[in-house]
C-alpha cells in the first residue's frame, strides 16, 4: 500500500518558520497533485495548500496566503510546505495526501494515501 510520510514538525515561537516535507515510498509523487491539510484539537481537518503535478496550479487557505509556500521537487519525490510568520492558530497536526481526482482542491474526501501526520506547535 502506498503511503506518504511527513516530517519537519516541531515547536516554534510566534513569527518563526518551519519547513515540512512529504515523501513517498513505493510510488512516484509526480503522478499526483499533493495537498497539505491540518487538524487542530476539536476542529475539523482543513485544506491548507495543494500543488498540481507540475506546480502550475496552487491552492492556499486564505489564512495562510502570503505566509506559507508549497513546492515540489519531483526528482527527490518530495513536496514541501514552507511556513513563515507562524501564528499560534497554525498549531495542528499537519498531514499530506495525494489527490484521487487529479485536481487540487481543499476537500479531504478527494485525497488518499494519507501520512501519519506531524505535530506543529506555535507557542512562546
Amino acid at each position: 500500500q502506498v503511503q506518504l510520510v511527513e516530517s519537519g514538525g516541531g515547536l516554534v515561537q510566534p513569527g518563526g518558520s518551519l519547513r515540512l516535507s512529504c515523501a513517498a515510498s513505493r510510488f512516484s509523487l509526480d503522478y499526483y497533485p499533493i495537498g497539505w491539510f491540518r487538524q487542530a484539537p476539536g476542529k475539523e481537518r482543513e485544506g491548507v495548500s495543494c500543488i498540481s503535478r507540475y506546480g502550475r496550479s496552487i491552492y492556499y487557505l486564505d489564512s495562510v496566503k502570503g505566509r506559507f509556500t508549497i513546492s515540489r521537487d519531483n526528482t527527490k519525490n518530495t513536496v514541501y510546505l514552507q511556513m513563515n510568520s507562524m501564528k499560534p492558530e497554525d498549531t495542528a497536526v499537519y498531514y499530506c495526501a495525494a489527490s484521487t481526482t487529479n485536481f487540487c482542491d481543499s476537500d479531504s474526501r478527494n485525497f488518499g494515501s494519507w501520512g501519519q501526520g506531524t505535530q506543529v506547535t506555535v507557542s512562546s
